[in-house]
Formats: C-alpha cells, sequence, structure tokens
C-alpha cells in the first residue's frame, strides 16, 4: 500500500508540513520517491506517524520521541527508563495543575471586586490589574 504526503497526512490527522518536518527532524525515515518524485509512505510509516502524533499529544518532547523511536525500533535494554520519562512528565503535570490552580484563585479574587458597569478609570479590576487600587 503506497501513499502520497496528503493522504498519509489525512489518515494521520496532521499536515503535510509537520510530516516534512517529522522527516527533517530524523523521526520518520526518508520516504521512498515515486517516478515522479512523490514521496511515498506504506502501512509501517502510518503506525510511526501515529505513534510521533500521539507521544507529542503526551506532551513529548522531540528528543523524547526520537529515543523512544530507537528504543521502540530495537536499541535494546529495559524500559525502566521508559516509566521514569512517564513519572517525569507526571510530575510537570502535576506543577502546572498546581499553577493553574493558584491562577484560577486569582482571577476569582479579581472577579469579586467589580460587578460591572464601570468605566475602565474605575473598574476595580483594572485597577488591580494595573496596581492603581483606589
Amino acid at each position: 500500500m503506497n501513499m502520497k504526503i496528503g493522504e498519509l497526512a489525512q489518515l494521520a490527522g496532521c499536515k503535510d508540513v509537520t510530516i516534512r518536518y517529522y522527516e527533517n527532524q530524523g523521526l520518520m525515515g526518508s520516504p521512498k520517491r515515486s517516478s515522479g518524485n512523490y514521496r511515498l509512505y506504506d502501512g509501517e510509516d502510518v503506525e510511526r506517524l501515529h505513534f510521533i502524533r500521539h507521544c507529542r499529544e503526551n506532551g513529548m518532547n522531540l528528543n523524547e520521541i526520537r529515543e523512544l523511536l530507537s528504543y521502540k525500533d530495537g536499541a535494546g535494554g529495559d524500559c525502566d527508563w521508559v516509566c521514569e520519562l512517564i513519572d517525569s512528565h507526571v510530575s510537570n503535570v502535576d506543577s502546572q495543575i498546581r499553577s493553574l490552580k493558584k491562577l484560577k484563585e486569582y482571577l476569582k479574587s479579581l472577579r469579586v471586586q467589580c460587578n460591572g458597569g464601570n468605566s475602565a478609570e474605575s473598574c476595580r479590576i483594572m485597577q488591580s490589574l494595573t496596581g492603581t487600587k483606589k
């Protein structure tokens, strides 16, 4: 099964420029070429692109994906480092959640300062944001 880049992009839910970028970054192999010099992809490319996209959706950076692909391609060793990678991402997500909760509380505290209907000059939210509470 050979497909062109547009077909692969559609299957993976991304743009063809994304596929070219992954190729340039060494995440996707160099594709076969048609007689008209069109890139041609097969089922393995679809699987690899889905893997890359899934990793990206789960917060992996390109270097991490490169390492995961190398391991997936048979680099050997045990998967302890993969567990550590995921643990690190979980810790990062926990930190982001804490930060977002603080931001939410701050925004809620701002919101209770004004009931609307004021000019920008007398809006207590605007005053708080500019540090000019009156």
